[in-house]
């Protein structure tokens, strides 16, 4: 049994580090099973020794992230608790250093997950990179922020987005308007995403002026794409014949980021994903990136991530019942 205190000499960290009701000292004490107490500005934390040390370090890395400013909630206090576990918390304060992009509203878009500080890094250092990870990862979002900073940066002069989703022509013949109306609800993460950037108005803007460019994957053959920042979602419902038309595309002075989850594919039995052998292929190439987003990555609500794992798990379990019915 050990006992440590912690000071907290600015009222501002205690309220930030304890949160609505105590909720993230309540997440260290059941995650840790030690006991928090309160006392004239000083944390005090009782339990197991090795496990009082680890909480000990939580609350330090919670503590310098609240000075520097930083928010502090419950996803990334779950976030930190696991980091702790591994001897990675040094890493918990390097996530958020970095601004990637500001949003209308001024809001600062930053890394909240190693993995996506990782994801960030491959989009500003490589030509091409894969985004591959399940969903609330940030893959679309990230890629977003990433295309609009290197935009108003002046360093690409279009922003292309484009989804296979909507490619088979009896798809899009069955929904009403013009071929614009037609694509808009495959895209509304990507345009979501594009007006909490840039803000409707400026949106629009730079529709007009071509300098944004909203078409299906169909529409990216036979095109070379110089000076662009291309944004590939959805990519695991491509087929390799599709992936390869689109990497092609790439022209000078362009960046392509490609995003998919491996684990939602609508692609029809005997087709073969694009994005899984794009992975494979592609691999050893210097200039391309492979980043695979865990649950661990997830930003939503924290069940997002207890729903990701119990699918996981499950289908981990069914793998050995389907080899032993194909017996």
């Amino acid at each position: 049994m050990l006992e440590q205190s912690i000071n907290i000499e600015r009222i501002e960290d205690a309220v930030d580090i304890f949160g609505s009701f105590d909720q993230n000292i309540r997440i260290l004490e059941q995650s840790f099973g030690i006991a928090v107490l309160n006392r004239d500005g000083q944390l005090k934390l009782s339990g197991d020794a090795e496990r009082v040390m680890q909480a000990v370090r939580a609350v330090e890395s919670l503590l310098s992230f609240a000075a520097r400013g930083e928010p502090i909630n419950e996803q990334n206090v779950r976030y930190l608790v696991e980091l702790v576990k591994a001897g990675k918390e040094d890493q918990f304060s390097e996530m958020a250093k970095d601004v990637l992009c500001v949003t209308a509203k001024g809001k600062p878009i930053k890394a909240k997950t190693v993995g996506q500080k990782q994801y960030i890094d491959a989009i500003l250092k490589k030509t091409i990179t894969l985004g591959v990870g399940p969903a609330g990862t940030g893959k679309t979002y990230l890629a977003v922020a990433a295309a609009v900073s290197a935009f108003r940066a002046k360093e690409v002069n279009r922003i292309i987005l484009t989804r296979p989703a909507v490619e088979a022509g009896e798809r899009l013949g069955f929904l009403p308007g013009d071929l614009q109306s037609k694509v808009d609800p495959y895209l509304r993460p990507l345009y979501d995403a594009l007006f909490e950037m840039l803000g409707a108005d400026n949106y629009a803007k730079y529709l007009e002026r071509g300098n944004i460019e909203v078409a299906p994957l169909a529409y990216m053959r036979g095109r070379t794409l110089d000076d662009s920042f291309i944004i590939l979602d959805e990519a695991q419902n491509t087929s390799r014949e599709q992936m390869k038309m689109f990497l092609t595309r790439l022209g000078f002075n362009s960046k392509i980021v490609i995003t998919g989850d491996i684990t939602q594919i609508d692609l029809p039995t005997d087709k073969v994903c694009g994005l899984k052998e794009a992975m494979r292929v592609l691999r050893d190439i210097d200039d391309i990136a492979i980043c695979r987003l865990t649950d661990s990555d997830v930003v939503r609500h924290v069940i997002v991530q207890q729903i990701i794992k119990a699918y996981e798990e499950d289908e981990s379990r069914r793998k050995p019942e389907k080899k032993t019915g194909n017996r």
